[in-house]
């Protein structure tokens, strides 16, 4: 019987043998590439790959020995594709049909946001723009979208995640049914603050009214008056402006206090989230396809068949062209059982080349393929006023 070290010494022996086969096998990978890019044919042909998966599990000698190797040569196979893509990545014209401009924000425009007076959204707009911008706003996430699609407004303002209660999903559902872009983020420090008409007292509140996330961002203060009743309405500064309008002092809202000050109602508590750095951030929408040379974040989305591996083969690419992905998000797609759209935000511009190859190669082996934008990614978050 062979010692220990004899037998490492013909694993060692084996190993480099395999190494050599290896790179042998990407230089013809390569050659594949050039052809295909001459020829205009595709990376990816799943029927020649699980032709070829076939024909190798049928050379093992055992069952183990033939799942071994379908799974080695599928990683073999996806990470020649990442390859090949990367080549063609340096060959090929840009075919996002995303613009690169000057400078990110235009002051000298219209811009919409979703809420009334002394939203958050109002402050992330005027965080991002400035005071001075022209303005007006919407009721719904939707009108928003639809001002842009209709050019009424060239930019606009939406929440898209906060950092205690998660995603809006409603507005990645918006992002893929329309056509329009993120140019640009703005992170707001959300404090919320029971508000109150000026002679209410917080033991004469009986009902409480706030955005869905509000009233889940104070959990734990709601819970200390379970006896409240509690109504979700569109926005928190229009919850604010629902007990003003209704003149009911048994009436409070979760709101932040720039909403008592524009409204004129009295502060029964500060400071009722749950967690003290609590934020929301607001990604700025464009209808059109720009980005600035200092962008530094791209969002993307896309669709997957319902198979094994198929998101991994995805997220390689970013492995393979050295890129952070920063989020994923999946959101079931309408009328469809088990089937999913994917967010995807990374680090990055789109004039890197890492980028072009990973873009290359996801939208190849994607569906409904959509870049949502490449904008600059806020570093700190802000203070409220």
């Amino acid at each position: 019987m062979k010692d220990i070290l004899e037998l490492r010494n013909e694993i060692d022996s084996i190993d480099k043998e395999i190494v050599a086969l290896y790179e042998k096998r990407v230089k013809a990978s390569e050659a594949v590439a050039r052809y295909k890019i001459n020829t205009g044919k595709p990376v990816l042909d799943t029927n020649r790959e699980a032709q070829k998966i076939r024909e190798i599990k049928e050379l093992a000698s055992t069952p183990f020995n033939g799942q071994s190797l379908e799974s080695i040569f599928a990683h073999i196979m996806a990470i020649s594709r990442m390859r090949q893509y990367m080549l063609m990545a340096d060959e090929m014209q840009d075919t996002t049909g995303f613009r690169l401009i000057e400078a990110a924000i235009n002051k000298q425009t219209k811009v919409v946001f979703q809420g009334v007076k002394g939203a958050y959204g109002q402050q992330a707009m005027e965080g991002y723009f400035g005071r001075g911008i022209d303005s007006f706003n919407v009721e719904t996430f939707q009108e928003t979208m639809e001002v842009i699609k209709n050019n009424r407004a060239e930019y606009g303002v939406l929440p898209i995640e906060n950092s205690s209660t998660g995603i809006i999903t409603d507005v990645y559902d918006l992002l893929e049914r329309y056509e329009n872009y993120i140019v640009g983020e703005y992170v707001v420090k959300v404090e919320h603050a029971l508000l109150g008409l000026p002679d209410a007292l917080i033991d004469d509140i009986k009902t409480v009214y706030s955005h869905p996330q509000g009233l889940l961002q104070c959990r734990r203060f709601l819970d200390e008056h379970e006896q409240w009743e509690q109504i979700s309405l569109q926005n928190t500064a229009i919850a604010a402006k629902k007990v003003v309008d209704d003149g009911n002092k048994f009436q409070a809202a979760i709101a932040s206090e720039r909403a008592a000050k524009a409204y004129g109602l009295k502060v029964l508590k500060s400071q009722i989230n749950d967690i003290d750095n609590n934020s929301t951030r607001f990604i700025i929408i464009k209808s059109k396809k720009e980005y600035v040379k200092e962008a530094n974040q791209v969002s993307i989305c896309f669709e997957l068949p319902h198979a094994s591996g198929s998101l991994y083969n995805i997220l390689a690419h970013f492995i393979f062209n050295d890129i952070n992905m920063t989020k994923i998000e999946s959101r079931p797609i309408r009328g469809e059982k088990w089937r999913y759209h994917f967010f995807i935000d990374f680090e990055g511009n789109l004039m890197d080349k890492s980028v072009k190859s990973a873009l290359t190669g996801i939208s190849s082996e994607t569906k409904n393929f959509r870049i949502l934008g490449n904008y600059v990614r806020s570093k700190d978050e802000n203070s409220n006023e």
